[in-house]
């Protein structure tokens, strides 16, 4: 398995993976036109030629950043490949500066292995929610915000 940044050619098959998971209320929808726009925000885990998992470190401030878009393909979850591009993601954050990085989430049992805990929404700032409109469970979300500081 390899992980690398994500490149033009890979924009189909992620959009295909957040889609299938978006299809089922599991994730929030990315149009491809957002995937292009944010092409250098992501990180793929590549398999024998394929997209087998995709992941976005999307920075909304000095101090914060978001893992969001994070989905691995059902047959190849289990294999620590989610865990995996969260690493990275986080690394890049520490490498940048970042101190604090949330995911808004229905797995919070996965980021708490990931050394996430769980926040209210109120300790977010409101420009985290600005996506959030265009959210048909807008404004009664049910995710689970999920935050990591580094010291």
């Amino acid at each position: 398995m390899i992980l690398r940044k994500a490149h033009m050619s890979d924009v189909e098959a992620i959009h295909a993976l957040i889609s299938q998971y978006a299809a089922e209320g599991l994730m929030l929808p990315r149009s491809r036109s957002k995937l292009y726009e944010g092409l250098r925000d992501i990180t793929v885990a590549e398999e024998n030629a394929e997209v087998v998992g995709t992941g976005c470190l999307h920075i909304l401030w000095e101090d914060l950043a978001e893992v969001r878009g994070l989905a691995i393909q059902k047959k190849a979850q289990g294999r620590g490949i989610g865990r995996a591009i969260v690493n990275i993601l986080l690394a890049e954050a520490k490498e940048l500066g970042i101190n604090r990085v949330f995911a808004l989430t229905y797995q919070e049992a996965f980021f708490r292995h990931c050394g996430f805990r769980v926040v209210s929404k109120d300790l977010l700032p409101h420009k985290v929610w600005k996506e959030c409109i265009e959210c048909p469970k807008f404004p009664n979300c049910d995710e689970a915000a999920m935050l990591i500081e580094f010291c």
